[in-house]
């Protein structure tokens, strides 16, 4: 394994002008550089997972799979290879502005698995998509329609913390939070497209999702959120969306 000393650290611009971002077949913009031990068939198999409805939204996004984004300076910096020492700079995911173009970094060696990678992936995907396109009016009304019923716990804990404070606000005179159940809304809808995309590139059990202390959303409410969203953005060919429910015995 190199030391650190010998891994030369690359502003983010030079490698998008070194690399150019490739056009997946459903418009997604990305790219590879440097060891990032991930191979070119699953990368594929990810990006395309990207439902090609999404791609109007991210078509001044790229996307880059690198081994190493380090977020500890002023200005974004990527490593061409892993050492302990830089993993220990670096962090999840970067982004970083071209011009015209919104770039994403993602470290590909910080995760262990390609679950790890996957999600790391997708909820930058569906924020990135909220960012532009907002929330679909049909799936706020069906989350505030569960909280509304009590339905038990959520998909993260930013989507919990703003349920939470938009409910409480009702207690008081002013009435509803608008500006809490926004915030509910594209977290919860980021959550719930991310959960989606995964679902296309990857079988994993849902309580793999859960990484903090707070109450995940019962498995049926979040059949429901996946169901609405699969309806608004169908699965790419090749793909196939299903839930499958774990029977005791």
């Amino acid at each position: 394994m190199a030391s650190s000393a010998q891994i030369e650290l690359w502003q983010a611009e030079k490698v998008a002008t070194q690399v150019a971002a490739g056009l997946a077949p459903n418009g997604i913009h990305y790219a590879t550089w440097g060891e990032t031990r991930v191979s070119e068939t699953d990368l594929e198999r990810l990006v395309g997972a990207v439902p090609a409805t999404l791609a109007p939204a991210l078509s001044g996004r790229a996307y880059y799979f690198v081994p190493l984004a380090i977020g500890d300076t002023g200005e974004t910096l990527v490593a061409p290879g892993y050492s302990v020492e830089l993993g220990d700079r670096a962090i999840c995911h970067r982004n970083a502005a071209f011009g015209s173009t919104e770039a994403v970094f993602l470290s590909t060696r910080l995760v262990e698995d390609r679950f790890g990678l996957a999600f790391e992936f997708f909820i930058n995907v569906a924020h990135n998509f909220v960012e532009s396109a907002g929330v679909p009016e049909s799936f706020g009304a069906l989350v505030w329609s569960q909280a509304e019923a009590q339905v038990r716990g959520e998909t993260s804990q930013d989507a919990w913390e703003t349920r939470r404070r938009a409910q409480d606000s009702r207690n008081g005179e002013k009435g509803v939070d608008e500006r809490s159940r926004n915030s509910y809304f594209e977290s919860a809808f980021s959550d719930a497209l991310a959960v989606y995309m995964l679902s296309l590139a990857v079988d994993f059990d849902y309580h793999d999702l859960r990484e903090r202390e707070y109450p995940l959303l019962a498995a049926p409410a979040l059949a429901e959120r996946l169901r609405h969203v699969a309806g608004l953005f169908p699965a790419n060919t090749g793909y196939e969306f299903q839930i499958l429910y774990r029977r005791k015995g």
